[in-house]
């Protein structure tokens, strides 16, 4: 089997399309290019991303590029049926039929323009999941050297149990923040440590710059006095606070700033005080440990 490796932190590419940056080819190129500069070669898509465009245009920046495939890392994600231009669906749902696995995997590599992904999830877990057919089409895709490693993303432990009792689970991609703290202490966390199984954050920063609230006003007067202290920004900070945790969670940074992406490399510079850390937490909650 081949050895499961990722960059410390990854590039979520959600927002790089027509959901938000709207970035053209040469823009996304370069984008490509500023985070492979700072060693984050891991890149995470989704099919759904963009209505289903993100991942064409990605794949067409790519190549334009000149990097080699074996320098970077492809993510993706399938199961969610989304409603889009692309597809003629009535009502958003669930499909994890060996079908339509493999049918969504073969469209995310021709959009990519690539031979193979280095990780495949499974969007969000479904009532009709059926884990003896995800299993055939996990070992065909592994067979046929079109995925590398397998995966689930917003999977509860109970929820992981039933995929993995008939396929290895490499990886959970989980909401996990500073101000959506709960995989610390409902299990989700523990649970990934003792089963070897590499966790992932989306959204990592949270809310605290989209939201102006109680617990975030709180979180911005304590990091204002912890950047004067460890002279960085509170984005790393905050990313730091996540790289901690001993289950080794790889953050997904879904910035499509160039400047915000360069200001990264600082995560390796300083490692917060224990009590720090604890500070981040209990301001986030609200209240002290028990």
């Amino acid at each position: 089997m081949k050895k499961m490796k990722f960059s410390s932190l990854i590039a979520g590419v959600m927002n790089w399309g027509v959901w938000d940056k709207n970035l053209d080819t040469n823009a996304m190129e370069k984008l490509i290019h500023t985070f492979i500069n700072q060693d984050i070669t891991s890149f995470d898509h989704a099919d759904i991303y963009g209505g289903y465009t993100t991942e064409e245009s990605f794949g067409k920046a790519f190549k334009n590029s000149g990097i080699l495939r074996e320098n970077i890392q492809l993510i993706s994600k399938c199961g969610i049926k989304y409603l889009s231009e692309k597809r003629d669906y009535s009502i958003k749902h669930y499909d994890y039929s060996k079908q339509y696995i493999l049918w969504s995997v073969e469209e995310s590599l021709k959009n990519l323009q690539t031979d193979y992904l280095d990780l495949l999830l499974l969007h969000r877990p479904s009532p009709l999941l059926q884990a003896e057919e995800v299993a055939e089409a996990v070992t065909e895709l592994k067979k046929t050297g079109k995925i590398n490693h397998f995966g689930l993303s917003n999977f509860l432990p109970h929820q992981t149990d039933l995929v993995k009792q008939y396929v290895e689970v490499e990886v959970n991609q989980i909401q996990f923040s500073v101000t959506h703290h709960f995989p610390l202490t409902d299990g989700q966390l523990d649970y990934m440590n003792l089963h070897k199984i590499k966790p992932m954050a989306w959204n990592p920063l949270g809310s605290v710059f989209k939201e102006d609230n109680e617990q975030t006003l709180r979180l911005k007067i304590l990091l204002a006095d912890l950047i004067i202290k460890y002279e960085v920004s509170a984005d790393i900070i905050l990313l730091q606070w996540i790289l901690q945790h001993p289950s080794q969670v790889i953050p997904v940074v879904g910035t499509a700033n160039s400047d915000r992406v360069e200001n990264l490399k600082k995560i390796n510079s300083f490692r917060l005080e224990t009590e720090d850390w604890f500070k981040i937490w209990t301001t986030s909650m609200g209240h002290k440990v028990p």
